[in-house]
């Protein structure tokens, strides 16, 4: 599989950005660059990454969130792979919007499967998308942050750049 991949700049660190047919394939910061690989090559095999500016005009979807337009990810076409399930889940997750938070069990519910929330945790840990897959706008059930590959101090600020509201949002953002 033959990617093109770009280095966009952010306020938490360079983010690697693998684009390919006018979607994104995967999405991470470069310090998780071993973690983007290993799920790139888990759905493709073998994978190239030639360097491209701006493929599709994705990184510059990317930097305008990153200036504050909490919208311009909506709509960014993935293709993250994945299980049935895990692709039920990220599409689940991608339904919270900017400045909103869901426990585990609420997208666990929301699928049907109440009981499944260790399984929405291992899927959304899986996201090879984040941000365009908003897996930090998953948290714990009383609004606890939890596991997050970039690091909770990422994702605590990606809900303050979001406005998280709400009372979870609130407690999150503070501690």
């Amino acid at each position: 599989m033959d990617l093109l991949l770009d280095e966009v700049e952010s306020p938490l660190g360079v983010m690697l950005l693998a684009a390919g047919g006018g979607a994104v394939h995967g999405l991470d910061f470069a310090d998780c660059a071993p973690r983007l690989r290993t799920l790139l090559e888990a759905r493709y095999g073998a994978v190239t990454l030639r360097s491209a500016a701006d493929p599709h005009g994705l990184s510059g979807r990317l930097r305008s969130y990153w200036r504050g337009d909490l919208g311009a990810l909506s709509g960014v076409p993935v293709e993250p792979g994945g299980t049935p399930f895990q692709r039920r889940v990220w599409a689940e997750v991608q339904r919270i919007p900017p400045g909103a938070t869901r426990s585990y069990g609420e997208v666990a519910a929301s699928l049907g499967q109440p009981s499944a929330s260790r399984a929405v945790g291992l899927a959304n840990g899986r996201n090879p998308v984040c941000l365009v897959i908003p897996c930090h706008r998953v948290v714990g059930a009383r609004g606890d942050l939890t596991g997050y590959a970039g690091g909770i101090e990422r994702k605590r600020w990606l809900l303050a750049h979001e406005g998280a509201s709400g009372e979870a949002g609130e407690r999150l953002v503070r501690h």
